[in-house]
């Protein structure tokens, strides 16, 4: 794939907009540093990682890799079918459903309709920075998002603000491979960086089969 260094970028995130939107499955890694990122309102939980995978219509599985009371790093599993959310106990590893205060739905991370499709569309300030080899040529484009569509892609876990984002293209697929930005929360900064690939390979995403009863933090 050769990307062209005199493109209009705002036909490039237009492109890439109507590509995502037509997204059937991708898998997706999810890296966090800086200011850490709760994702239980106890602010036990912080998300230092995550792979997943998702298919349409609204199926996802993820493995969390969390930092917990900020001395113990765990891992933790996540699945999403329609609107149930599942999220294994890191003591015992039996899935519980989601429990109230948590906040970690993944499919949610990757939601061509509801959330790339639209971050795309609404990106403001548009500009090419470059040609990028990023495991092929790339056109990296930046802009700002607005604070609804920086939600959505965070899962809820930022709130109330328009973030400058770095997205990397395929110039063939229109497809995004990457994108990185950085919010701020309490004052302090955190940055993501996000990796999507395999796209349209098949992922088997079921109900876990070890689902205790009850829900229990």
């Amino acid at each position: 794939a050769v990307a062209d260094p005199a493109a209009d970028p705002n036909d490039v995130v237009a492109a890439a907009a109507a590509a995502m939107a037509e997204v059937t499955s991708v898998e997706f890694r999810l890296d966090r540093s800086g200011a850490p990122i709760y994702i239980d309102e106890f602010q036990s939980l912080a998300l230092d990682s995550l792979l997943g995978q998702f298919a349409v219509p609204s199926r996802a599985r993820a493995q969390l890799t969390v930092t917990v009371d900020g001395n113990l790093t765990t891992e933790i599993g996540a699945v999403a079918i329609d609107d149930e959310v599942w999220i294994s106990n890191p003591v015992t590893g039996d899935f519980e459903t989601l429990p109230i205060g948590f906040d970690i739905d993944p499919s949610r991370f990757f939601d061509p309709e509801g959330g790339w499709q639209p971050l795309l569309a609404n990106l403001t300030d548009v500009e090419l920075i470059g040609i990028d080899d990023r495991g092929g040529e790339r056109y990296h484009v930046r802009g700002v998002a607005p604070a609804a569509e920086v939600q959505n892609i965070t899962v809820g876990l930022v709130r109330d603000q328009d973030v400058p984002v770095d997205l990397w293209i395929h110039p063939t697929t229109s497809l995004v491979t990457a994108a990185e930005f950085t919010t701020n929360i309490d004052g302090g900064d955190t940055r993501w960086v996000l990796e999507l690939g395999r796209y349209g390979e098949s992922f088997t995403i079921r109900p876990p089969s070890n689902v205790r009863d009850g829900t229990t933090p």
